[in-house]
């Protein structure tokens, strides 16, 4: 063979060599490519399913209701929560509390959150501070006395409230943001609609568990605001998130 021939037939070779490894060296970058890209998209599967179950998780709420507990109302109110599964927070009268023991040891046995709402249900603004920690403090013991426990939450009357008191007394004054004066009204329909129209996360409803119609209302807005992918929790789980 002639060394003209057989120098060709070595380049031959060699560019047929060179193109077989970049053909195979194409060939694994791109696989290596293609796994690169679906761990990317695991990833952001991955991140997507949390933002998803973030932005899944339910609204919370937490309904309230004042001037309790009712011989006539408060135990038709609990179970209707209890069927429902629902727990509510209740801001109870000292003098009631008195007259209805039994329904106060229902609330803590059934998990609800019991709150002071004074003893005579006065307005703490207009008493002198002695008074007014009277009234307080009198509520927590007779409360204290069937449950065991100091109470924590309170809703003044009227929604007036002395700052100088929370310290003095231990207590965590808690307000509301939707009031549909259920007690101005027997109107049950104009009750719901008030409130489920206005709910949004975070509220506190204020209700009263002394009346049929806040009764029956509550349980409609429980039910409704279910639906609509609502989380019910007492104030303190409310206020600590």
């Amino acid at each position: 063979m002639k060394k003209r021939e057989y120098c060709k037939i070595v380049i031959l070779c060699g560019v047929l060599y060179m193109f077989c490894l970049f053909q195979f060296l194409g060939v694994s970058l791109g696989r290596d490519g293609g796994k690169k890209q679906a761990g990317t998209g695991a990833a952001e599967e991955t991140l997507d399913g949390k933002a998803a179950s973030m932005e899944g998780e339910a609204p919370q709420i937490a309904i309230t209701f004042d001037d309790g507990p009712s011989a006539r109302c408060t135990g038709r109110l609990l179970d209707g929560l209890k069927e429902r599964g629902i727990k509510g927070t209740f801001f109870l009268i000292g003098k009631n509390v008195e007259e209805n023991p039994e329904l106060v040891r229902r609330l803590k046995e059934e998990g609800h959150l019991i709150g002071n709402h004074t003893y005579s249900h006065v307005e703490i603004t207009r008493l002198s501070d002695e008074d007014a920690k009277k009234e307080i403090m009198e509520t927590d013991r007779v409360i204290s006395s069937i449950t065991g426990e100091h109470v924590e939450y309170m809703r003044p009357p009227f929604g007036l409230w002395q700052e100088e008191l929370e310290e003095d007394l231990d207590v965590m004054p808690v307000m509301w943001s939707i009031d549909p004066l259920d007690w101005t009204t027997k109107n049950v329909e104009e009750i719901v609609n008030k409130v489920v129209t206005q709910a949004g996360e975070n509220d506190i409803i204020l209700l009263h568990d002394c009346y049929d119609t806040s009764v029956d209302a509550a349980l409609r807005i429980v039910d409704i605001l279910k639906k609509k992918g609502f989380e019910f929790v007492t104030v303190d789980e409310l206020l600590m998130d």
